[in-house]
């Protein structure tokens, strides 16, 4: 399948022309989400720098993979491919994900000051840990349900569980859950399991700050349940204010995997902090029971959904209002310079209405400018001013007294 040209690309004959996405991570057009985050681990995995370290076509491949899957992980950056190619997509704005494992200690101090001033910063998992777990060369500890685990977990480094589940317990639905009170950055995972052992990871969950704690959960309830990816919020919201509110719900997206079969999981919880290590608390439950949040879940990401379809239209009304409020401040504004302009014509013409020449009337002027202390009359010369007197009471504790200074006191 023929690349689609950018504009640059056009007038520069030097550059490379860009092959199509979708060859790229070798899926088709009609691949569905699940497909496309696949092909890209995979192949991420296959040209990481960690693996390739003095391969520079290893280096191009793994960064035309990840450029590839940030337009076609984006549903919007999709369907503008799609339609228009690379002129429809703003390459500068493409964010790439970053394996801290593999930054030196002051590019992750930058990545640690730049993520701080709210420049959104997405991070990978350690090539390192994903070779690992595709290797089957991890240890994996059995965590039960409904048995709260407290550890830590040091930084790029990961955790893995295994849970077991019953058939009811997988018809009741599974639900897991981690959080960190010291709002820790880490990433839960859930893996696939391959025939021979190896673990390739299916999904991917990043903390966020929810009241006093970061949190992340995985919920497998038989219906579709969605997440929020903030990323998108956070990148829109750097090149217009407004789409902190407007956009706020595009990262409201369905979850790939919406129940789980009976057998043995395998979740994972990887520390993604910059420096420090993360202390986690990991929670496996069976949903059964909680039959009730269950529905109310279900309603409240309904609500959400209809909101977010409101929220659309409203954008599109309040930006015609808000063109025609800045069109209007415009206006107010020449209309008062105007305005100010004909009062002080008309204050001239009515200071015209005078039998003395211009010459005497400027000079008079000068003159009150320049001297306070005497007084220019039309009749006569000019007068000096007496000094007024000071016609103020002097109180009896005011009177100087004179003082022999040779004299002690």
């Amino acid at each position: 399948m023929p690349g689609h040209k950018s504009k640059s690309e056009k007038s520069d004959g030097e550059k490379p022309i860009r092959r199509d996405p979708y060859e790229v991570l070798g899926v088709s057009r009609n691949s569905t989400d699940q497909e496309i985050k696949s092909s890209y681990r995979k192949l991420a995995l296959k040209y990481h720098p960690d693996k390739n370290a003095n391969d520079p076509k290893a280096a191009d491949m793994f960064k035309e993979v990840t450029f590839s899957y940030n337009i076609l992980s984006d549903p919007d950056k999709r369907r503008q491919y799609d339609s228009a190619g690379f002129e429809a997509v703003e390459s500068e704005s493409q964010e790439l994900e970053l394996d801290l494992s593999s930054l030196g200690t002051v590019n992750t101090m930058f990545a640690a000051l730049f993520s701080k001033l709210g420049v959104p910063i997405k991070t990978t998992v350690s090539a390192t840990v994903l070779e690992e777990a595709l290797n089957g060369s991890v240890p994996i500890q059995s965590l039960p349900l409904g048995q709260p685990l407290c550890r830590k977990v040091e930084k790029q480094s990961a955790h893995f569980y295994s849970v077991a589940i019953t058939e009811n317990e997988a018809k009741g639905g599974l639900v897991c859950r981690v959080h960190s009170r010291e709002k820790s950055k880490f990433k839960l995972l859930y893996f696939d399991q391959d025939e021979n052992g190896g673990l390739s990871l299916a999904l991917q969950e990043d903390s966020s700050k929810t009241g006093k704690v970061t949190s992340a959960g995985m919920y497998f309830l038989g219906f579709p349940v969605y997440h929020m990816d903030q990323t998108q919020t956070l990148a829109a919201a750097t090149k217009d204010p407004d789409s902190v509110f407007f956009k706020k719900l595009d990262g409201f997206q369905p979850c790939e995997i919406t129940e789980l079969k009976a057998g043995t999981h395998v979740f994972a919880i990887y520390g993604d902090n910059f420096f420090k290590s993360v202390s986690y608390t990991i929670e496996v439950v069976c949903a059964a029971p909680f039959t009730e949040e269950k529905e109310n879940l279900r309603a409240v990401e309904a609500q959400i959904l209809s909101k977010r379809v409101e929220l659309s239209k409203f954008e599109t009304e309040y930006r015609e209002v808000l063109a025609q409020f800045t069109e209007m401040t415009s206006r107010y504004a020449q209309e008062m310079q105007v305005i100010d302009e004909l009062l002080k014509h008309r204050n001239e013409i009515h200071a015209s209405y005078t039998t003395i020449p211009a010459m005497k009337r400027s000079s008079s002027n000068r003159s009150k400018n320049k001297g306070g202390s005497k007084e220019v009359s039309v009749d006569g010369p000019v007068r000096e001013k007496k000094p007024s007197r000071d016609r103020t009471k002097k109180k009896w504790f005011n009177i100087l007294l004179k003082v022999d200074k040779r004299k002690p006191c």
